[in-house]
């Protein structure tokens, strides 16, 4: 079978038989996981990092740093497989939770983009800025979050991108519980036709569009907060 009567094939079950609705489904599904993960990465990581980077001045601190170190260690040295697996197989029978597939994922890549974006946040915090805003009579918590963590987001601007970027990679695996993807809507698609090539292809093709408009993105937004520097 040559490749126009394959993706004849394809297109005839995309469209006729209704491809389309399991590929939209799974579209937004990586998107909700993605977007909703990073959001979720960006509080958790902001607050993992504010605790690693206070002074270690009482109990409570250098247990709340001991806590964080090990949160990070954990979700940045397993693979997102393992912790989706974990989180849905073991930890939520166990806790008697009851949660869909989706809303699962959303939390663990939230978790795991937390770990990641602490250590992001951390490397991008100044502290020549916490010393400038101190000498001026402010707060640590207010230099804090009107001085340090404002600027150090300006900083970390197209890393976050580039951790937007993955997540939106790493959907790939949350069919392992369940959740409707691309890569499965794809999957179910390759499965009814009896051929993969077309499907992981147009696949593929999605995942660069996505990757490409959100790259557009990063830069239109970096280089409008370079223009906010010299005003």
């Amino acid at each position: 079978m040559n490749f126009e009567k394959k993706f004849e094939v394809f297109w005839k079950f995309f469209i006729d038989n209704g491809g389309y609705n399991v590929v939209i489904e799974g579209l937004r599904n990586t998107l909700i996981i993605a977007i909703l993960g990073l959001v979720i990465g960006i509080i958790i990581g902001t607050l993992i990092a504010t605790v690693r980077v206070v002074p270690k001045t009482s109990v409570v601190s250098k247990v709340l740093d001991v806590l964080a170190k090990f949160y990070v260690s954990f979700f940045r040295g397993t693979p997102i497989v393992v912790q989706l697996l974990l989180f849905y197989y073991v930890l939520m029978p166990l806790l008697s939770i009851n949660l869909k597939s989706v809303p699962v994922a959303v939390i663990v890549f939230g978790l795991n983009s937390g770990a990641y974006i602490s250590e992001i946040m951390r490397a991008g915090i100044d502290p020549g800025q916490m010393e400038g805003g101190r000498a001026v009579g402010l707060s640590y918590g207010t230099t804090m979050m009107k001085i340090v963590i404002p600027q150090a987001v300006k900083n970390i601007l197209p890393t976050l991108g580039n951790e937007f970027i993955s997540l939106i990679k790493e959907t790939s695996v949350v069919s392992f519980v369940g959740a409707t993807d691309l890569y499965l809507a794809f999957q179910r698609i390759g499965s009814n036709t009896y051929d993969f090539m077309v499907p992981y292809l147009v696949m593929a093709v999605i995942y660069i569009v996505m990757v490409l408009i959100i790259s557009t993105l990063i830069k239109v937004m970096e280089r409008s907060l370079r223009k906010s520097d010299y005003r």
